[in-house]
């Protein structure tokens, strides 16, 4: 009879555990390098489409300028009919520097009336905001440089400073700002000494600026 090995002294048989476990898995094969980036890309293109797209629907629409428009000759649309009744004769004018751009544009004028020692001339300067809303800081502005005279029936808003020497009125109507400034000036004589020109009273310049600015406005309109 054979004896079982242990009781021969011999080492006792023993089963290998692979035979009794469970296997452990296999972790999963990780993908390709190329893959990943690939799929990384598509979904970058498909964000920054989806967001370039979102924000073109968000951009606000363009400005209403309410039929203004940039002019450069000035002097051509502003007729100053009351003034030229108050001052004499329109005797000369002249256009200063243009700026055209996309936020806004602005040119300005000079004309003069009467002649000689009577000679005096207003200054105009119109500007167009094409992106932003001048009216919130409008009345500031006025205030800034002295103009606190509400002036009613002209544009949205209207503000004047004057006295006998004259006077300067600033004028919002939407996307567009006018201002006039007329004040007496003076001249040099053979002594070298400046002397007032022989312009009448101005304290009543604002009725006069005002029906110019009116007409102007309508000008620019067209």
């Amino acid at each position: 009879m054979i004896s079982e090995p242990e009781l021969e002294g011999g080492a006792p048989f023993e089963t290998a555990e692979v035979l009794t476990e469970e296997r452990a898995p296999r972790p999963p094969r990780g993908r390709t390098p190329w893959a990943w980036a690939l799929g990384g890309a598509l979904a970058a293109s498909v964000l920054w489409g989806g967001g370039l797209y979102a924000y073109a629907g968000r951009q606000p629409e363009g400005v209403d300028l309410r039929g203004y428009a940039s002019v450069e000759d000035l002097c051509a649309r502003a007729e100053l009919k009351s003034l030229e009744a108050v001052l004499g004769d329109r005797s000369g004018s002249g256009t200063g520097p243009y700026l055209d751009e996309p936020s806004l544009s602005e040119s300005s004028c000079s004309v003069d009336f009467g002649k000689g020692e009577r000679q005096q001339g207003v200054q105009i300067t119109y500007t167009l905001h094409k992106q932003t809303d001048p009216g919130p800081e409008f009345a500031a502005r006025a205030k800034q440089v002295d103009l606190t005279e509400p002036v009613g029936g002209v544009g949205e808003q209207a503000f004047f400073s004057g006295s006998e020497d004259g006077g300067t009125l600033r004028v919002l109507d939407g996307q567009a700002v006018l201002e006039f400034s007329l004040y007496r000036t003076y001249i040099e004589d053979e002594n070298g000494e400046m002397v007032e020109r022989g312009a009448p009273d101005l304290s009543g310049l604002d009725v006069p600026l005002t029906q110019d600015a009116l007409a102007l406005l309508a000008a620019l309109r067209k």
